[in-house]
């Protein structure tokens, strides 16, 4: 069998030539092969989890068809060649995509997330233009599995239409990470924890594979995408700092003693290796899981906090620590059998000791903080907010003691210095899941609504950092939003300062997730201060922040009314014309959702000659910010004919009115979009009428009202033409249609028309002739 041609890559293959590359079988077994093999992939990554099943679906409904081709063996004539050709490269871009969501990086499908959505609905519309037209009856195939066929292919074209949105909290996660780089709090942890759990990147064997999958990701790139790739390593080592991973090194490969680098090929057994720094072990230990890890990795793993095994992820039924010395001796013996030598440690007996001193003061410091002495009280809520943030193991010791219901007591202390420590105190401990419900039912929520209110600009800010670490619970988010806490979060963002702006910002997006607060945050004034940070632009830093909360208000009916104003348009209108490209793909995904609810104002929107700058960033802009604009152009030609009130004719005529304006006079692809042919060939055949008003004086004035009267009754007229042409057409028929029926009934040939006395005197000659008598009136 000739080896198959790979399909090139890029979405637009051209079609295979007459000429047959392989045998009909050979064809056959192959869409068959490739069919299996993509089959076989079972896992995906969570983020396109969804769109890998549907795509197996699909595939397994081919089957059947592909199965008779090959029981049948019929001869393929050279159109079914071409089409099952096609689909072969459909099949095998359908391999190569589900292979990279099964075994690629987690991290970059997710920052990718729409251009991998694009690269779907290339692999669909590769699909269907291949089955379309399929010759099912030169193929012989049964009627039950050309239904089925033609059924998926149905599927498959209103899929390529969809338009999914993307994980709004995921996105906004992202953002917030990749944008505080120089602002390393233990907020961040938390989005961090919550980024963890969704890409599912939390045990050491899921950061192995992610760390394996990067560094082919970045073979493969050879240099190219540095800021891409820049970004990904960065969450790969922050996902491993709070898995309690240490490494030096960027993408985590196994440290090799000196001697190894000679001997590069040495393979090392992984039961050797720690699956916490993956180094060689030098004092293996067993834990309560029956793990062996390094005594050194897995007592920091503890000493931070942790209560589940590192590889595992079970809980540990204790804490002891067991010498594995048959493992020990193992490792020695390999060691010495390949000259390999191992490094030796020193031991930290300071830092034991550290811990050790700690053990003793945190049970101290919490019981100080509920001192009748105010000073006492004060030093102790400063000395305890150092330690709940220098590691988990300090946080566990202060929960563990009854620190939690110690400092909700001091949330409604009268200094603001204290309440400042006391809340950034709760910030921190909120980190663990365990504590966020302990800080949640010792009803710490209003008092901390209160210090947000009234509390110092550094309270404020720790305060909406803490009420963002409490939503990550989803009870939480209803709790903030019931007592009280929207209000004064729109008001920081109104007021506050740019660090405590971003904060609110946050922790707003975290609560307007949940669609009670969303009608509360347009009660306490959420769009009016929005506005006012899109405004500030640039120097606040903090526009697509706004634009993902605006996204998620618009979605909601109640608050649809307040957002979609046309002043809020127009400045949408702006940052897609002079924004960044992620300001661009914000707002473009902001006006999809309201021009989706609102045909006027999509309208609005493109009679500021939006059309252009949708025409580039179709072409030009990044694989998100090209849905969006595509997305919006169907949008307006498939609700064209449901806009009413004439709306439909002023956006085709403005339109029209921008190509008229142009100094070359050529047509735009928005010209072509939106005016049907009727209308076309009016505008090119009456855009020398007096009256056409291409001079830009005629844009906003006082007459364009007329004007756009005056051209809908030309157009109006120019139709009806039409419709007198098609009348008469119908007249004319009907008075042929008559004649051919007295032609009908006619004894004779209907093509003359002689006298009454020509046919009487015919009668009478043919009746003498025959012999009978007639009279002289005798009918005809």
């Amino acid at each position: 069998m000739p080896p198959p041609t790979q399909p090139p890559s890029s979405p637009d293959d051209p079609e295979p030539s007459a000429a047959r590359e392989m045998d009909d079988e050979d064809l056959v077994e192959e869409l068959l092969a490739t069919v299996n093999s993509a089959r076989a992939f079972a896992e995906f990554r969570r983020t396109q989890r969804k769109e890998c099943a549907n795509l197996l679906r699909w595939l397994q409904l081919v089957l059947p068809l592909l199965e008779e081709l090959r029981d049948s063996a019929p001869r393929l004539t050279d159109n079914a060649y071409r089409r099952l050709a096609l689909l072969g490269r459909a099949f095998a871009a359908a391999r190569r995509l589900l292979r990279s969501c099964h075994d690629g990086s987690k991290i970059f499908l997710a920052l990718e997330s729409e251009a991998v959505l694009t690269k779907f609905r290339n692999v669909y519309e590769k699909m269907h233009g291949a089955l379309d037209g399929m010759p099912y009856a030169e193929l012989a195939i049964s009627d039950e599995v050309m239904e089925q066929v033609e059924l998926m292919n149905a599927q498959l074209m209103r899929c390529k239409k969809r338009t999914d949105t993307q994980d709004i909290e995921l996105s906004m996660d992202l953002m917030v990470i990749l944008q505080n780089k120089e602002d390393e709090r233990n907020a961040d942890r938390a989005i961090l924890e919550r980024l963890a759990k969704k890409l599912e990147l939390q045990t050491l064997a899921e950061l192995r594979a992610e760390t394996m999958a990067i560094k082919k990701l970045i073979n493969e790139r050879s240099g190219q995408h540095a800021d891409s790739t820049k970004q990904i390593i960065e969450l790969l080592n922050k996902f491993k700092r709070i898995a309690g991973v240490d490494e030096t090194n960027v993408l985590g490969d196994v440290s090799m003693p000196k001697s190894l680098g000679k001997c590069p090929s040495l393979m090392i057994p992984n039961d050797f290796l720690c699956p916490i720094t993956l180094e060689i072990m030098t004092d293996p230990v067993i834990i309560a899981t029956g793990q062996s890890y390094e005594r050194r990795s897995i007592q920091k793993w503890i000493d931070r906090g942790e209560r589940t095994c590192p590889k595992t992820r079970e809980p540990l039924a204790h804490l002891s620590l067991a010498p594995n010395y048959a493992l020990k001796n193992l490792i020695l013996q390999w060691c010495e059998k390949h000259m390999v030598e191992l490094q030796k440690r020193e031991p930290e007996p300071a830092a034991e000791r550290g811990d050790q001193r700690k053990e003793e003061e945190i049970p101290s410091l919490v019981e100080d903080l509920s001192s009748i002495h105010p000073e006492v009280q004060r030093k102790a809520a400063k000395r305890i907010r150092m330690l709940s943030k220098e590691s988990p193991e300090n946080r566990r010791l202060i929960a563990d003691n009854g620190g939690i219901p110690a400092l909700i007591g001091l949330l409604a202390y009268p200094d603001k210095k204290v309440q400042e420590n006391t809340v950034t105190t709760l910030l921190n401990l909120s980190i663990d899941d365990n504590n966020k419900v302990l800080i949640t039912r010792g009803g710490a929520i209003p008092l901390v609504v209160e210090i947000l209110r009234s509390g110092s600009a550094e309270a404020q800010e720790n305060s909406a950092a803490a009420l963002f670490s409490l939503s990550m619970v989803d009870e939480n988010k209803a709790a903030i939003g019931r007592l009280g806490g929207i209000a004064p979060l729109v008001e920081l963002l109104r007021s506050g300062t740019p660090r405590g702006k971003k904060d609110a910002a946050t922790a707003i997006f975290n609560l307007v997730l949940s669609p009670q607060n969303k009608a509360r945050a347009t009660q306490a004034g959420i769009v009016p201060a929005l506005l006012a940070v899109i405004d500030d632009g640039p120097a606040l830093g903090m526009v697509d922040e706004a634009l993902s909360i605006f996204l998620l208000l618009s979605s909601h009916a109640a608050c649809r009314a307040e957002v979609g104003t046309t002043a809020f348009v127009e400045k949408l209108v702006r940052l897609i014309k002079d924004g960044t490209p992620k300001n661009k793909e914000c707002a473009l995904s902001v006006l999809l959702e309201l021009g989706s609810n609102s045909k006027p104002l999509l309208v609005h929107a493109l009679r500021f000659g939006l059309h252009e700058d949708l025409s580039k960033i179709a072409k030009n802009g990044t694989s998100r910010a090209q849905r969006k604009a595509n997305s919006l152009i169907q949008l307006a030609r498939n609700d064209s004919w449901n806009i009413l009130g004439g709306n439909l004719e002023a956006m085709r005529f403005e339109s029209r009115m921008q190509w008229t304006i142009g100094n070359d006079g050529s047509t735009d692809m928005w010209t072509r979009t939106f005016l049907d042919p009727q209308e076309r060939h009016f505008l090119f055949r009456e855009t020398k009428a007096p009256w056409d008003c291409r001079h830009k004086a005629w844009v906003g004035s006082s007459l364009f009202p007329l004007r756009l009267v005056s051209l809908r009754l030309a157009a109006l007229a120019w139709r009806m033409k039409y419709f007198c042409a098609w009348l008469a057409t119908c007249v004319g028929v009907g008075v042929f249609t008559n004649n051919c029926e007295m032609f009908r009934r006619s004894p004779r040939p209907y093509f003359s028309s002689p006298s009454r006395n020509s046919l009487r005197k015919n009668e009478k000659e043919k009746n003498i002739a025959s012999g009978s008598k007639t009279g002289p009136d005798v009918a005809t």
